[in-house]
């Protein structure tokens, strides 16, 4: 029987163990199957329009602080955001809502996995008139019978488009309960061509979210507010029924009678861009940007303003 020496059993042993280092060694260098992380790389979202404002500084604000993170956003209708979710190169969707339990289904099955979704911050519905207007305090009733077509008042009622926004489906879904929107009912293209024509028109009132024109910090809010001013509305649930504006404290209060949830819609199942931003938005920098706003955070409690918009 042949006799295998002390050398050759050697070599063998060398050729095994360098070839498992290169084994691990090609496994390691193989590209990763994601390629972004909490704070880093580029993710690409929708966000319903009503929001762009106080979005556009939570990015601001993120990447400033994650140099290598880049969050490309897409500032859409609600219902375009949301049809988004079956796109594969949109990670996250911000809009007025949550998923639905078909909508979970359909998504789960399609991803593999459930996507995450809950509120961040509350938002109002401004009742803008322009500034030269008499007509400065409305009733719900008055408000609907406007969008119905019915009421006594002749304005022209701007919104940001006649389908498909959260403006439009609040108005629908809480003020008309299915009927028709009138046709004095008229659509801008965005909440800032709602802010314009009621600027420039006596017989027009706007419904923008508070988000464009709530904050007399900001400089292009400011110059909004010197052009509009904000309609107050009947209070919800007060005696004697004082009329309030969609100041801070009467959206935490439940005063303001025209409220919405800012949610985020998320499809990720790892730690990815898309976790790292909504855990900013949800804990202390964002939770703060949304309060800075004149929102109210849904997440963390922080004092309110009583009075942050400029009469």
């Amino acid at each position: 029987m042949k006799t295998v020496g002390l050398a050759q059993r050697t070599g063998v042993l060398v050729v095994i163990v360098v070839t498992g280092l290169l084994t691990l060694l090609s496994c390691s260098s193989s590209p990763a199957k994601y390629s972004d992380t909490l704070t880093t790389g580029t993710i690409h979202i929708s966000v319903d329009e009503s929001f762009k404002p106080v979005i556009d500084s939570q990015i601001k604000v993120f990447e400033s602080q994650h140099p290598d993170a880049h969050i490309i956003v897409h500032y859409k209708p609600e219902a375009e955001c949301l049809r988004d979710l079956n796109n594969d190169s949109v990670r996250m969707v911000i809009v007025t809502r949550g998923l639905s339990d078909e909508e979970q289904k359909t998504l789960t099955t399609k991803l593999s996995f459930q996507p995450s979704f809950a509120p961040m911050a509350f938002d109002a519905i401004a009742v803008i008139v322009n500034s030269q207007a008499r007509d400065t305090t409305f009733t719900m009733q008055d408000i609907r019978s406007m969008v119905k077509g019915t009421s006594s008042f002749k304005y022209k009622i701007l919104m940001d488009g006649t389908s498909a926004t959260s403006t439009v489906r609040y108005v629908k879904d809480s003020l008309l309960q299915g009927e028709a929107l009138s046709s004095n009912v008229v659509a801008a293209a965005n909440s800032e061509g709602v802010i314009d024509y009621v600027s420039k028109n006596t017989d027009a009132i706007g419904l923008v979210g508070v988000s464009w024109i709530g904050n007399p910090d900001d400089t292009t809010q400011l110059n909004f507010l010197q052009k509009v001013k904000i309609a107050s509305l009947e209070c919800r649930g007060c005696v004697k029924g004082p009329y309030v504006k969609p100041y801070q404290a009467n959206i935490y209060y439940d005063r303001y009678p025209m409220l919405r949830g800012i949610y985020y819609i998320l499809k990720e199942n790892y730690d990815g861009l898309g976790s790292g931003f909504k855990n900013f938005l949800i804990y202390d920098k964002g939770q703060r940007i949304f309060k800075r706003a004149y929102l109210l955070p849904a997440r963390m409690k922080f004092d309110v303003q009583s009075a942050s918009i400029s009469e």
